[in-house]
């Protein structure tokens, strides 16, 4: 078991029970010891214990907080204990900012689920705070965005890193997806009628993002976009079609959440062209890996044309566990923690959604929008 003591999970839903949870599985005896679970509600805190013993293979359940009972089971109760330092946020996106200056406030480390917040001036807000009072006290508050720690980015971004492709003068996204009234996160009342931006492309559309800047080192800069709601039961938007730049590679990114059935046509998949080569990332869903296909030049302009290729498969589905434990290693002292879930590059996340979203053809600076921001210093 982790040296460190012990984390709470404040969030019961359906990411915390089917991503977190198991997470902390992966880990084993590197992660921290989980003492407790808070929800709005008793009964979805306390499945989500129950997971955790399962899960968790605990001896013990979790205690349960919850909103609405005794003092001495509420959110306040839980973030007054000294044996638990650390927390992993996984509330809806409205009230998650809240919560993290109430957690960090209270003493203890943050992880909080992207988006890092609802919109751009939220996002500065908590940036400003937690840099002004509590990073100075040594607390550590990250942002889980696990697509930075997704195989398929990892891989290519060290491809780039390492120059095989040269440098990136162009890429592309295509991501579809498909939302029923079934869908066990349609059904979940906040995402069903959003009161914040975006709806599924704030929510989902992040990650793609984040993603994206993975690979190319750096994050989108300027934009000019369309955005669009073609199906009546995905308010506000559920679809964009961005001309996207960062420095000198442009592209174009198209995410929607509108596709009329469950199969798609050409999708899911990253393509960035470098001055020497190509790679390209598709998720391949029946095997729930990535798929790396790689081509570049090996030989010089003057030389006779030679070129080599070479297509690699990686797992799919365990950034969660990752950035779990970089967020461990972070708050325990450890040197080598990766610097992942920074706060500026997941506020340039959300930047780039609202920008997306707000653009209507028209050029957006995203460093004059956050620096324009209400909450700018």
């Amino acid at each position: 078991m982790s040296n460190t003591p012990g984390i709470a999970i404040l969030g019961a839903g359906i990411f915390a029970k089917e991503a977190h949870i198991p997470g902390l599985a992966a880990l084993g005896e590197a992660a921290p010891a989980l003492k407790a679970v808070y929800s709005r509600s008793e009964k979805s805190a306390a499945d989500t214990a129950a997971a955790a013993v399962s899960q968790l293979n605990l001896s013990s359940a979790p205690a349960v907080y919850h909103d609405g009972g005794d003092q001495s089971n509420s959110l306040d109760a839980l973030l007054a204990r000294s044996d638990i330092s650390a927390v992993i946020v996984i509330l809806p996106i409205m009230v998650q900012p809240e919560v993290i200056i109430k957690c960090l406030a209270a003493g203890k480390h943050v992880l909080s689920e992207k988006p890092m917040a609802p919109d751009v001036d939220a996002g500065v807000q908590l940036i400003k705070q937690y840099t002004d009072v509590f990073k100075p006290k040594g607390l550590v508050w990250r942002v889980a965005e696990n697509f930075e720690l997704e195989a398929g980015f990892v891989a290519a971004a060290k491809t780039v890193k390492e120059g095989k492709i040269g440098d990136i003068i162009s890429f592309r996204a295509t991501i579809v997806n498909h939302i029923q009234l079934d869908n066990k996160y349609y059904k979940t009342p906040w995402r069903t009628i959003p009161d914040y931006q975006g709806g599924f492309l704030l929510d989902g559309g992040v990650h793609f993002a984040a993603g994206i800047r993975t690979v190319l080192g750096k994050p989108i800069e300027r934009l000019s976009s369309f955005a669009a709601l073609n199906r009546e039961l995905l308010p506000p938007h559920d679809t964009i079609h961005v001309i996207a730049a960062a420095g000198r590679a442009h592209g174009t990114v198209a995410v929607t959440f509108a596709s009329p059935t469950t199969s798609k046509a050409e999708a899911d998949d990253y393509v960035f062209i470098g001055t020497k080569g190509w790679i390209g990332i598709k998720i391949i869903w029946d095997k729930m890996v990535y798929r790396i296909a790689t081509k570049w030049r090996t030989s010089a302009e003057k030389e006779e044309y030679k070129e080599e290729e070479e297509t690699t498969e990686v797992p799919f589905g365990e950034g969660v566990k990752h950035e779990l434990g970089e967020f461990f290693a972070a708050i325990s002292g450890k040197k080598d923690a990766q610097a992942v879930g920074d706060l500026m590059d997941t506020l340039r996340d959300v930047a780039f959604i609202q920008a997306a979203l707000t653009s209507n053809g028209q050029p957006i600076d995203l460093t004059k929008l956050i620096e324009g921001s209400g909450n700018a210093a």
